[in-house]
């Protein structure tokens, strides 16, 4: 699968500039190279929802492999000033960063699982001042993409068995931000991409039908649609609402009827504005009585997961669905609050000191230390996370502290089975595992969420701490107050 060209653009620079001048600092106090631990977490479940599916792992491992500064990058900052009009970084520094590749390590929850607030998706560790300086690209590609791939799978859950078909390239957040929703779009379910390039350079398979524009260019819709269908007899599918929509219909099956005489057919039509639930049904009866009953109705216009679930309750005789700008865009939440937090930091000795941050927000106190994730089951349904740590270690029922009942203690003994979910990806740098295919991390993405949906419903998820990682957190806590 092609990488290079999206990797490319991805430099050290790609980072907010406070990472860099923080990285001065640390190579000035000669402490750049003092081994941490962070995470990436984010502190609710997006949409309202009571899940998340990860997405975008693939694209921080390509970024990292690439990551190195260029010449033209130290370049360019060189030419930084302070107030004084003195150069900002020190040559010798840009010297340093000339040859600084990431040399750190990567545990990270794999694409297309089912996760929940509060728990990390990486963890990161490494050189400080390499794990700082990647903090900002790390967050913009796992936001992003997590938030995405869990919009599309709240669609095609929703949509489903009827297949979703992304359509949000032209009103999506810049170039990469389609690129990057496309991709996340397919993980989450979606069958396909409008987009082009995303097809080429993930593999994703694209679909499209023709604009309003192809019709209004003809002297009349009739004509329209059999210049459509003599340059596409075996991939005809007609955008019937350029003027009256029922007409359209009956003018896509006056073609649908020539082209049977080419031994072709007309795949389907797409609607694209007024009541979808009235109109699919109407046109539905027209195709049928006419004989093209396995031809498809394709809507589109302003869907999401509220609509679609809108529409079946009403009958609609859709049989596929083109989401654009409220799957692109995530329109109805469009960030999600990622978290990229240091944990841990070890001491001249080698010493892992555990690190938190205090706030006034209970729920933007960080958790310390070197975390992994134990998911627990039970006849295969999800019992429970719990972040524990490393050194800390858990038992085999371990005591926990729920963190969305009110800090509520707990015994975990009702289980059969459990992961950890948190698996070694990048050890010193070097990639120690490839990543599935994108059409396998679709799948488990499907199935892992159909699965949870079916066993949880709407039902929060319980996420907790390990009781003996809850006791450290406040020990630290009650030191730094």
């Amino acid at each position: 699968m092609p990488t290079e060209s999206i990797a490319s653009i991805y430099t050290p620079l790609l980072a907010d500039f406070y990472q860099l001048t923080m990285a001065y600092g640390y190579w000035k106090l000669n402490m750049h190279e003092r081994e941490t631990t962070f995470h990436l977490i984010f502190r609710k479940n997006p949409f309202n929802g009571n899940y998340a599916l990860s997405a975008g792992l693939k694209t921080v491992m390509d970024f990292l492999k690439h990551w190195r500064f260029q010449e033209d990058d130290l370049t360019y900052l060189a030419t930084l000033t302070l107030p004084t009009g003195q150069p900002l970084f020190e040559p010798a520094f840009l010297d340093y960063l000339r040859t600084l590749t990431f040399t750190g390590n990567i545990d990270a929850i794999p694409e297309g699982t089912i996760v929940f607030a509060n728990e990390p998706l990486l963890r990161i560790e490494g050189p400080i001042l390499q794990c700082q300086l990647i903090e900002s690209a790390l967050l913009n590609i796992i936001n992003f993409q997590t938030l995405i791939a869990t919009k599309a799978s709240r669609v095609c859950l929703a949509a489903h068995p009827y297949p979703v078909i992304e359509f949000g390239m032209r009103r999506a957040q810049g170039p990469d931000g389609a690129l990057s929703a496309s991709r996340a779009a397919y993980i989450g379910g979606c069958v396909a991409t409008s987009n082009t390039l995303a097809g080429k350079h993930y593999d994703i398979p694209v679909r499209g039908t023709h604009a309003h524009s192809w019709v209004t260019a003809f002297p009349n819709e009739m004509e329209a649609f059999q210049a459509y269908a003599d340059v596409m007899p075996e991939n005809c599918v007609l955008l019937v609402d350029t003027f009256n929509t029922l007409e359209g219909v009956k003018h896509a099956i006056l073609i649908g009827k020539k082209l049977r005489e080419k031994n072709a057919d007309l795949l389907g039509i797409r609607l694209d504005s007024g009541d979808m639930a009235t109109l699919s049904i109407k046109a539905r009866q027209l195709l049928d009585d006419a004989g093209f009953t396995h031809t498809d109705i394709l809507a589109s216009n302003s869907l999401d997961e509220y609509v679609i679930q809108d529409l079946k309750k009403q009958q609609a005789k859709i049989s596929s669905y083109g989401v654009g700008t409220n799957l692109a865009t995530a329109y109805d939440q469009p960030a999600l609050d990622g978290v990229y937090k240091l944990s841990a930091i070890q001491d001249n000795q080698g010493k892992w000191l555990y690190k938190l941050k205090l706030s006034e927000q209970a729920v933007k106190i960080s958790n310390p230390g070197r975390h992994q994730i134990r998911r627990f089951f039970c006849d295969e349904r999800y019992v429970m996370d719990v972040i524990y740590d490393l050194d800390l270690g858990i038992s085999d029922s371990p005591d926990v502290v729920l963190l969305d009942k009110s800090l509520e203690h707990k015994r975990l003994d009702d289980y059969d089975g459990s992961v950890d979910l948190l698996k070694p990806i990048m050890q010193k740098g070097k990639m120690i595992e490839e990543s599935d295919s994108i059409h396998d991390i679709r799948k488990h993405a499907i199935l892992a969420a159909q699965h949870f949906c079916k066993t949880h419903g709407d039902t929060q998820y319980i996420v907790a701490l390990e009781k003996k990682l809850f006791d450290l957190k406040h020990e630290l806590i009650d030191k730094l107050k």
